[in-house]
């Protein structure tokens, strides 16, 4: 066996140098680069080895960990699992902060591959710099911590240990059904000792990611269970772009004339303006998937995890005999809902289902109840694209509870701009082809109810997770995977301040993105939740301590956005007019550099629930009538909902 002596470092940069993906006779390198920030703990072990071979490895300087490993994240989502980054961080805190965008990636089914630095594992020099000490188990690092958010999990104590590690590592990154994050530790001693590796460790490595086809006895059963139904309901879920379904998952709608709701991760595989897709569907969906999905006889989940928000909490579908069909790679998820299950990759299996189904003649029952619903949608669509504040009045949406903000925020922004009034003109004048980047807060509803995708994975919603502070970081890997289109970050104030540090990578990597802030003060969805289930406003306005009341219930914060990106680098403008806004976004488009839009948005103008509900832990026992109210609601819609 020839070998060659490196160190583990210098053996796992050449290796990852050296993996490629292989999917329909199309073969890519897998690893784009390495995303770092250098400590102690990894920058004479990686560190070393990127600077003297990093081969055609894109080696990227972080400025938050957790940040560099959400744009791995929005590199590898947007690239439909099939590149990646890998991450790596010193010990100690450098690694804690990367085990919220190693949940993220989990959570998601998407590939990322860290590699914290770790305690010596001769513990000769212990306590080290930034160990966590635990007097019952001198094993425990902090890198242990990732066990609970990682698909897979090793640590490299000797030389010897590479080899399957990494090769485990690539079995688990490349696995359509068992993808997310992957960490393997690496001890700072053992980065640098050295070991023969064989060539053949070091050599090309192709990982096929096959179609998995469905078994006769799955489709048999699938079909016989859609045979006797009237009123499927298609869900499209992000299996269908991340096996590059969407053409066959359309085709199968159309065949069979069944209407189609949209998750927030399958948005955008199929056109908006189809007049089978009916839009977002769930607690954050609209009104007219809502309606269908009540009283559908069958749901056909294409790629989906059943999530509580694609469910209203098992709450939507409300036909007495409605029955479930699950399509997925992941026998997992396919157990979801007590569905008849076809594990199969989606491409293949729609294309297999739908000749099943045009053998037994198959046709829904639907006549004009899709257009119905969908021409009665556009209606409030464009109801929601207009809403406007005058001052004297306001929107139905907004409650008499809600309205003591409304003339606070006038006077400290001089805005009236209402949130669902700028997504709707951001729809418009936003190219086609632009990618929309969001995660949490309020943006998320708004835009899985209001925002229409004309053309294919234009739309990138981290709602797995829901992380505040994906946004911004989540769209430089975006960027970096898809360069010829803009990206824009669709970010609350909130989530701004949570976390914006890749915005610097942006500038000094040249990766123009642009981030479309929306200021309404708050954190305006738990704002909203607190409201509705009958409590103050208790913590979550962005407001002053007032020295008399020594509550935070002060004047609004008056927070300069465009003023703190502009100190990075990046254009900055400041909206409070439509006209304003018009101006600053085509400006945007031409500039060649990270851009910050600061949009002032009036609070409580988002859209709100169409006909669904969410289960949340609201309390038992309360002195407030308004909170045992809810309560006596939340019961109620447990018992609508489906046990499991």
């Amino acid at each position: 066996m020839k070998t060659r002596r490196l160190t583990v470092a210098q053996a796992i940069v050449e290796f990852l140098q050296n993996q490629y993906v292989e999917v329909d006779g199309c073969k890519t390198p897998f690893v784009k680069g390495v995303f770092t920030i250098f400590g102690h703990g990894n920058v004479l072990g990686l560190g070393q080895a990127l600077e003297e071979n990093p081969g055609d490895l894109h080696v990227l300087q972080g400025r938050n960990e957790q940040g560099m490993a959400h744009a791995a994240m929005g590199f590898a989502k947007q690239k439909l699992r099939k590149q990646i980054f890998a991450c790596t961080s010193s010990i100690g805190p450098g690694a804690a902060n990367m085990v919220t965008a190693a949940a993220t990636a989990s959570v998601n089914r998407i590939p990322v591959l860290f590699l914290p630095g770790d305690s010596y594992a001769v513990r000769q020099p212990d306590p080290v710099l930034q160990q966590v000490e635990q007097p019952y188990d001198y094993n425990i690092t902090t890198n242990d911590a990732f066990k609970a958010v990682s698909r897979y999990w090793d640590r490299i104590n000797r030389p010897e240990q590479t080899m399957t590690a990494m090769i485990h590592a690539m079995r688990v990154l490349t696995s359509p059904a068992d993808t997310g994050a992957v960490t393997v530790c690496l001890p700072q001693d053992v980065q640098g000792e050295a070991y023969d590796f064989p060539e053949s460790f070091l050599a090309e490595r192709v990982h096929r990611i096959e179609r998995t086809p469905a078994t006769a006895e799955m489709l048999k059963e699938a079909a016989d269970a859609i045979v006797g139904k009237k009123k499927p309901l298609l869900i499209c879920g992000g299996g269908v772009r991340y096996s590059e379904a969407s053409e066959e998952f359309l085709k199968f709608a159309e065949a069979f004339n069944i209407p189609i709701g949209e998750t927030q991760a399958g948005k955008s595989a199929v056109p908006a303006a189809n007049r089978l897709n009916l839009g977002g569907i769930g607690t954050t969906g609209n009104l007219a998937s809502n309606r269908i999905a009540r009283d559908a006889d069958l749901v056909i989940g294409v790629g989906t995890r059943f999530s509580d928000f694609t469910t209203a909490s098992k709450s939507l579908f409300q036909h007495p005999d409605v029955e479930f069909i699950s399509i997925n790679i992941s026998d997992f998820d396919a157990y979801k809902m007590d569905a008849v299950k076809v594990i199969a990759d989606a491409k293949v299996a729609l294309t297999q289902l739908a000749d099943e189904l045009r053998a037994r003649g198959y046709s829904s029952g639907y006549n004009t109840e899709i257009a119905a619903a969908k021409d009665a949608w556009n209606e409030e669509l464009e109801r929601l694209y207009n809403l406007t504040y005058t001052g004297d009045d306001f929107v139905p949406e907004v409650k008499a509870r809600d309205e003591a903000i409304l003339p606070d925020f006038f006077k400290a922004f001089n805005s009236r701009l209402t949130e669902t009034q700028v997504l709707g003109e951001l729809n418009k004048i936003l190219d086609d082809d632009a990618i929309a980047v969001s995660s949490a807060g309020s943006l998320p509803g708004d835009m899985q109810r209001m925002w229409n995708a004309s053309q294919p994975n234009t739309y990138h919603m981290e709602y797995g997770f829901s992380c505040m502070g994906y946004e911004i970081n989540g769209a430089l890997g975006v960027k970096m995977a898809a360069p010829d289109q803009e990206v824009y970050a669709f970010v609350g104030d909130g989530s701004y301040m949570m976390s914006h540090s890749e915005l610097v990578t942006s500038i000094q990597e040249n990766q123009k993105i642009n981030i479309l802030l929306f200021d309404n003060s708050s954190f305006g969805c738990i704002n909203n939740l607190q409201m509705g289930t009958g409590m103050g406003s208790f913590g979550t306005e962005f407001r002053y301590r007032n020295s008399v009341s020594g509550k935070l219930d002060g004047e609004l914060m008056k927070i300069d956005f465009a003023m703190n990106a502009a100190a990075y680098g990046a254009k900055t403008y400041s909206v409070t007019t439509m006209k304003e806004l018009r101006s600053a976004v085509a400006d945007a488009k031409e500039q060649t550099v990270s851009t910050l839009i600061d949009i002032k948005v009036m609070p409580k103008t988002m859209t709100d629930s169409y006909e669904s509900w969410w289960r949340c832990g609201v309390a038992e026992v309360s002195q407030k009538k308004e909170i045992q109210t809810a309560y006596a609601g939340q019961q109620e819609g447990i018992k609508n909902a489906r046990p499991y």
